[in-house]
């Protein structure tokens, strides 16, 4: 899609949620995973889209498929990457490279059961990489920054929303 037409449509759906500020809230369409066999899940979203995920072998999986850490980091890696983007056509640069590099660490000794007060991720990092014919860098850091700041996902993380789980027998 070309830097005007999304920029057009950034700011068509701008104007519309600032003057009704109700419409920018949903809930989002469910999605189910269900377990295929061992630590092999198949995750299905309401529109039809579908992801697997698989364990490392090193915990009892086959590593046939992503694990759902490299997933998250992933949805990060897009997630910030496509804000980035975003932002460079609202403000007319014309991105010729831009890469999102997310890395992390984490401790598996709550995952195992080892130490339930252990955190499972202990950090994160992403790097953006971002060149353009028409800015300067302090432009390209900005854009950057306004990307990672605005990205839902690394909100979601910096931000936790309460999660609720609710259990169903099934027989």
């Amino acid at each position: 899609m070309e830097l005007a037409k999304i920029r057009e449509s950034i700011e068509r759906t701008s104007a519309a949620l600032a003057q009704n500020p109700a419409k920018a809230r949903s809930t989002a369409a469910p999605l189910t995973a269900r377990l295929i066999d061992g630590l092999k899940f198949e995750v299905k979203g309401a529109g039809g889209e579908t992801v697997r995920t698989d364990m490392p072998a090193t915990v009892g999986g086959e590593g046939s498929a992503p694990n759902p850490g490299w997933l998250m980091r992933a949805a990060l890696a897009a997630c910030t990457g496509t804000v980035i983007a975003m932002r460079a056509a609202r403000t007319g640069v014309e991105l010729t490279t831009l890469e999102v590099i997310v890395d992390g660490d984490t401790d598996q000794r709550r995952l195992l059961g080892i130490d339930d007060a252990a955190p499972s991720l202990t950090g994160l990092r992403v790097k953006a990489r971002l060149g353009a014919e028409q800015a300067s860098d302090e432009q390209l850091r900005e854009i950057a920054a306004w990307g990672d700041a605005h990205s839902p996902v690394a909100c979601t993380m910096r931000m936790p929303p309460a999660i609720s789980t609710e259990v169903e027998i099934v027989r």
